[in-house]
């Protein structure tokens, strides 16, 4: 558990890595995505940006896991500077939520005031197809545990944060405005975090399905609970990379993720960029 004096720590560190970033590129993004599995080809979009390895960001930590880049991109799009995350890290890489959630408080101290949030996920909704993106309504938090555990600094957020509407409904209709305009389906629905890293079994799917679970996967919601402790609008969108264990009668695997979130990408970018255009 966290000290008294690891709370000074952590918020110099997420000071310093935001003064780093600053003396790279001075201008403040307006909106910071997260980008999951395979999804990283977004940041590579942008225009006049500044690319900048996470391992030359100060406390910044670095993801092991294939399909995340592990940069951070300013640049522009959409008449709009962004702060691409192309690559997070996980629960389930044996980091603690604290540092999961470490690039999100330092987009806050940056100035950022909107969060998109994307990840891979499997789909659990038997409606669902490979492919298909979802728009996050709510979460389901089964980690067994939360970012916001142990010692409070107050100078992050309130102790005990409302969490009635994470996922902001005004974001949400703009995403369908997006898709609508584009003239390609969008789904909706509540996603699950577990740690991972092992996929669920059956009879787990069925469970999640049966207390209202829409798609599974292994991050996204501490980030997004880190993301509204600070005051931060969220918007989350999920691409269902594969069907969960049980659905379809095949094993599940790594491969089967980046290969349907290669395919999608120009449908993830155009849906992204037309989120973008409208805030």
């Amino acid at each position: 558990m966290l000290v008294a004096v690891d709370l000074d720590i952590h918020y110099a560190r997420i000071q310093a890595a935001a003064r780093a970033i600053r003396d790279r590129r001075p201008e403040t993004p307006e909106v910071a995505v997260v980008l999951g599995s395979g999804l990283g080809d977004f940041a590579s979009g942008l225009s006049d940006a500044t690319s900048i390895p996470y391992g030359e960001i100060p406390h910044w930590p670095a993801s092991a896991v294939v399909g995340h880049e592990g940069r951070l991109v300013i640049g522009r799009t959409q008449s709009r500077l962004v702060g691409a995350l192309s690559g997070r890290v996980h629960f389930y890489e044996g980091h603690d939520l604290r540092t999961v959630t470490f690039g999100i408080r330092v987009m806050a101290f940056l100035g950022v005031r909107t969060v998109v949030l994307t990840n891979a996920a499997g789909g659990i909704n038997t409606g669902f197809s490979r492919g298909a993106l979802m728009v996050v309504d709510d979460h389901i938090n089964l980690l067994g545990a939360s970012p916001l555990m142990g010692p409070h600094d107050e100078r992050f957020g309130p102790r005990f944060p409302d969490m009635s509407e994470v996922y902001a409904r005004r974001l949400r209709e703009l995403a369908d405005e997006a898709a609508a305009a584009m003239g390609f389906p969008i789904s909706h629905g509540v996603y699950v975090a577990l740690h991972g890293p092992s996929y669920e079994t059956p009879a787990e799917i069925r469970y999640l399905r049966t207390i209202g679970a829409d798609a599974v996967g292994m991050s996204t919601v501490p980030e997004a609970i880190v993301a509204r402790h600070m005051g931060l609008d969220v918007l989350a969108i999920s691409c269902i990379s594969n069907m969960a264990a049980g659905v379809l009668p095949q094993p599940l695997s790594h491969d089967e993720v980046m290969e349907t979130t290669r395919r999608v990408r120009p449908q993830f970018r155009a849906l992204l960029e037309g989120i973008l255009g409208r805030l």
